[in-house]
């Protein structure tokens, strides 16, 4: 399906066709063993492919702890981590309630580019909780890509795509029959499953000892 003006405004936006939920507000994070993440289609990585530690975020741009984390812990975690060298971060695309909202910041997000894909996404999470208590979802969005240099036609272009929506379905398909994606945000680092925010410390525990496991590496 595309989106449009109207599938934006107001409540009770319909899903896309299958169900996935969000954390509503930092989780106690939980955790399980988890096969490593191969790369999939889609991903949207920062720092250096040669890092020793892989650590793979799974969000929606409609979760609000997903915002909190984005917002609180992501800038020190860059800098500590994946600034530093020692991780290799890697976005996944996953859709929240609001459904429309998510796939639509996305859509945004990549029809900006990929060199300022996760800038849309830092820009989003900021403003996430002003958009949902204006309730003009469209005009909250539209505003955000005219600050990226969009005009009103290439940003309403960017949310009819219906070739991108459908990549961005398959993508969550594939996340929550393979990873079994319950609860936003889930990392894996180097394959261990975190579920819910994270705090730093917690992080650079679960980096050490993913790190130490391959001496070899790096």
């Amino acid at each position: 399906m595309t989106l449009d003006r109207r599938a934006l405004i107001g409540t009770g936006l319909p899903a896309l066709g299958w169900a996935a939920s969000g954390a509503a507000l930092i989780a106690t994070p939980t955790i399980a063993r988890a096969a490593a993440l191969p790369a999939a289609e889609g991903d949207m990585t920062l720092g250096s492919p040669t890092a020793k530690v892989q650590v793979v975020e799974y969000a929606s741009l409609s979760c609000g702890a997903c915002a909190h984390w984005n917002n609180e812990v992501f800038p020190a975690f860059k800098k500590r981590f994946v600034d530093t060298g020692q991780v290799r971060y890697v976005f996944r695309e996953y859709l929240t309630q609001p459904y429309q909202f998510a796939a639509a910041g996305y859509l945004l997000a990549r029809r900006v580019g990929p060199a300022r894909y996760f800038e849309v996404l830092d820009t989003i999470f900021h403003q996430q909780h002003a958009i949902f208590e204006s309730e003009d979802l469209w005009g909250g969005l539209l505003k955000i890509g005219q600050r990226f240099g969009l005009t009103e036609a290439q940003f309403t272009a960017a949310l009819q795509d219906k070739a991108a929506l459908d990549a961005i379905n398959a993508r969550v398909e594939k996340a929550t029959a393979r990873d079994k994606i319950e609860v936003t945000p889930t990392f894996f680092v180097d394959g261990q499953r975190y579920e819910g925010g994270l705090a730093i410390e917690a992080f650079a525990g679960a980096i050490a000892k993913a790190a130490q496991s391959k001496p070899g590496k790096g």
